[in-house]
């Protein structure tokens, strides 16, 4: 049995969608479904239900859910496990996280965390939120750090694992100085004409967040361009192109230095939480350390 087919099957246990589940693991929809195939196969029952839309588990595929989720845990463990004795090291602490806590915190704070953690080694995997959270759930991964909203849904069982809440900050609407001037971008006053937004894949976590703040107002915005990635709405911030809400920590040097300015009040501000989450009793020694100390 490959690893690849449990890894599937749990993607696929979790979206109910063969289309989306394929995408995510990066394959085409067909050889998605020969493998899910072949692990029926192997098992010997069907897992899945495709007789209905969305597709469903079989009785047999609940009952071998949980089971596939901790073989890829136990897989993952001992193969980080046996290479760190091969290599005569400490094992790799694996975290999973947005890439823009990737690189506004959590690259900063591994480097201070390398000073008091004697022989840390660190492997990041800075994907979306949706595969930062599978990569957790699989055991791919030790550690899972991403921005929570109060009125986002977590899209996995946050239950499931420890949490620890580091911080707070918030979501600013800001635009570059002299286009906000130039153009009067003031989302408290409004206008008559309409200003040029920059804004976040609808799907994105972040783009989740700024819907539920703007909320059933209607800002004068016309959407000009859209991106999943914040460095690069940034950068189209930054060149006078429109309005954005960016976290605060992506755009602190710029507003202390006023090439960045706010375009609205604490009104249109969004509160984020930086939380951790880790499954403390599949954490080694060094590990445990890193959960401290984050």
């Amino acid at each position: 049995m490959d690893i690849n087919w449990l890894r599937d099957f749990t993607c696929l246990a979790r979206t109910l969608n063969f289309t989306r589940a394929a995408e995510e693991r990066n394959i085409t929809q067909s050889a998605f479904s020969r493998r899910i195939k072949s692990l029926e196969i192997w098992m010997g029952v069907p897992l899945i239900k495709r007789s209905s839309y969305p597709v469903q588990l079989s009785e047999a595929g609940q009952q071998f859910l949980p089971v596939a989720l901790e073989l890829i845990a136990n897989l993952t463990d001992i193969r980080q496990t046996l290479r760190a004795q091969e290599q005569g090291s400490t094992a790799f602490q694996r975290v999973a996280v947005l890439h823009t806590i990737s690189v506004n915190y959590l690259s900063r704070r591994i480097a201070e965390l390398e000073e008091s953690i004697p022989n840390l080694r660190v492997r990041i995997y800075s994907d979306n939120l949706r595969t930062c959270c599978q990569l957790l759930s699989e055991g791919t991964c030790d550690f899972l750090l991403y921005y929570r909203h109060k009125d986002v849904q977590p899209v996995f069982d946050e239950a499931q694992f420890a949490r620890k809440d580091i911080g707070v900050e918030l979501m600013l609407p800001v635009g570059e100085a002299a286009a906000a001037r130039a153009g009067g971008w003031d989302l408290d006053r409004g206008g008559r004409a309409r200003f040029p937004y920059l804004g976040y894949d609808p799907s994105s976590f972040l783009g989740s967040v700024v819907d539920q703040t703007i909320g059933n107002r209607t800002p004068p915005l016309s959407l000009r361009y859209m991106d999943a990635l914040t460095e690069a709405i940034k950068r189209r911030m930054l060149s006078g192109s429109g309005i954005a809400w960016l976290p605060e920590s992506v755009v602190a040097s710029e507003l202390a230095a006023g090439q960045v300015v706010q375009v609205g009040g604490p009104a249109w501000q969004a509160e984020l939480t930086l939380s951790l989450f880790c499954s403390l009793e599949r954490l080694d020694k060094t590990g445990l350390q890193v959960w401290e100390a984050l």
